[in-house]
């Protein structure tokens, strides 16, 4: 057997010779080194430093450094997530404090709730007022159905104390559920994951502007978001609309997620919606006939008697425009003009919200249409900024949509900030319109960061949206109810792995 390099040939101890074949012209001895330890992305060793090892990350180009910092997020995450309860026990224990205080907390609708229910019963109900310590220039009148008075009667059979714990636990457990579903259809982790997330959003949500005045104030605007969100986001057509119906019959405003129930094509929910409400009126005109022929004749559609429409406090489209023009514009041209305006691009949001199949975006769009079209929307009816985050700072959002970042902040300037409280103070009063024209311009806080939303909303596009969640590993989302037979539809559910998926 003939071999070129024969010097070189070895017997193998296990068979037959080998040739290793020609052998390679010898290189510098740096050269050789530099090679071998060429770490990835960097540069060869300069003379007199030590070889790094093979398939070392850490070059000159920055990669080791991103690798580094995106570890340290990783750990410290985990370390927050698993810090959770704790966080949220503090938030919960200086609430606490918080309540405690008079000045701060005053608690002054709950009062109502409980103080002015009796008096459905006996035909002073929407006589009554009941003055508030920290301004007497307004005395606080029941401004909810009879129905809602019939509601609110237990709380006047049950001491102060046991009332204001009951309340304040029930509405930070409506604050919980909120973030929680909301988490769970907008973006797919484990269910361990959701629920330590949940509690810190929760934790933070409870010092946003709109939920720290419900909760001063004992509102009962979370009681009806939980409600409303709950009735949208599940299928079936009974329990949602008789949700959606209860809610309306305490407070008109939660009425416009009917349109919701349109929007998707929940006819028999819609259906049920319809007929609890007028279950519910007629069951408050068998038990105070008087004032229910006062309510729904008289006044209801007068937004005066509810509060100063001008004041900072009134967040609506109604409220900006008259602090803006100096003026109470009440049902004028300049009033339509922009519901009509805006009514339009809240169609546009839901409509692509639907194509995209993104539930969140839907019920949003549909319920900050509400406040803005409302002639009264004060500040603590915008709990709903609090899944508007959540949607707004989701990995699907925001890895498709440029602007949905910038949004979020603008929304937490505005309610971490407390602008509305701010302007409460700097107002000449609360019932003086006209004001110097900085005031004016921020007091168009919240209607100008629900138009920025509704504009992402309608700038989202399917594939974006798609294409960020198989960006993040993440499942597809479909929404709870759509086509002519929707109220069989399968909504969104928890997957095996905490993921959302058809049940």
């Amino acid at each position: 057997m003939s071999c070129p390099a024969s010097k070189a040939a070895t017997p193998d101890r296990a068979g037959p010779i080998t040739c290793p074949g020609p052998r390679a012209p010898p290189q510098p001895a740096c050269r050789a080194a530099s090679r071998r330890w060429l770490p990835i992305g960097g540069r060869p060793p300069r003379r007199g430093q030590p070889p790094r090892a093979a398939g070392s990350i850490k070059g000159r180009s920055g990669v080791g450094r991103r690798a580094r910092r995106g570890g340290e997020r990783s750990v410290a995450r985990a370390r927050l997530l698993a810090s959770a309860p704790w966080v949220l026990g503090l938030s919960v224990a200086i609430h606490l404090v918080v309540t405690g205080c008079p000045p701060v907390s005053s608690l002054i609708d709950l009062r109502v709730y409980r103080e002015a229910a009796p008096e459905v019963l006996t035909g002073g109900l929407y006589d009554f007022r009941l003055v508030d310590p920290g301004d007497a220039s307004f005395p606080l009148p029941f401004t909810y159905t009879p129905f809602a008075a019939l509601l609110f009667l237990p709380l006047s059979a049950l001491p102060w104390p046991v009332v204001v714990g009951l309340w304040q636990a029930s509405s930070l457990l409506c604050l919980w559920l909120l973030v929680h579903s909301a988490l769970s259809l907008v973006d797919s982790v484990d269910p361990g994951t959701r629920r330590s997330a949940a509690l810190l959003w929760t934790s933070a949500a409870l010092w946003l502007e709109p939920v720290r005045t419900t909760l001063n104030y004992g509102q009962v605007n979370l009681f009806l978001a939980a409600s409303v969100w709950t009735a949208l986001t599940r299928r079936g057509a009974a329990l949602p609309g008789a949700a959606v119906g209860l809610a309306a019959a305490v407070k008109l405003t939660p009425a416009v997620a009917g349109l919701c129930l349109v929007a998707t094509r929940r006819w028999h929910a819609a259906a049920w919606s319809l007929a609890t409400f007028a279950a519910t009126v007629a069951l408050g005109w068998l038990a105070a006939p008087e004032e229910s022929r006062r309510f729904w004749f008289q006044l209801l559609g007068d937004a005066g008697r509810v509060g100063p429409v001008g004041s900072a406090i009134n967040q609506s489209l109604r409220g900006a425009l008259s602090r803006s023009l100096g003026a109470d514009v009440g049902w004028s041209l300049p009033w339509w003009g922009a519901v009509l305006a805006v009514g339009a691009l809240a169609a546009v949001a839901a409509r692509a919200a639907l194509r995209r199949d993104d539930p969140v975006a839907v019920v949003l769009a549909v319920q900050l249409f509400g406040l803005l079209a409302s002639p009264v929307s004060w500040s603590h009816h915008w709990v709903w900024v609090v899944p508007a985050l959540v949607w707004l700072t989701s990995a699907p959002t925001r890895s498709a949509v440029r602007g949905a970042g910038p949004v979020a902040g603008a929304w937490l300037l505005a309610s971490a900030g407390y602008v509305v409280s701010w302007l409460l103070v700097a107002q000449p009063s609360i019932w003086e319109i006209p004001r110097p024209w900085p005031l004016s311009a921020l007091g168009w806080a919240y209607p100008a960061c629900a138009v920025l939303t509704l504009v992402v909303m309608a700038t989202t596009r399917r594939g974006d949206r798609h294409r960020a969640r198989a960006a993040e590993g993440t499942t597809g989302v479909r929404r709870g109810a759509a086509g002519p037979s929707s109220d069989s539809s399968p909504p969104v559910s928890e997957g095996p792995a905490g993921g959302a998926s058809p049940s």
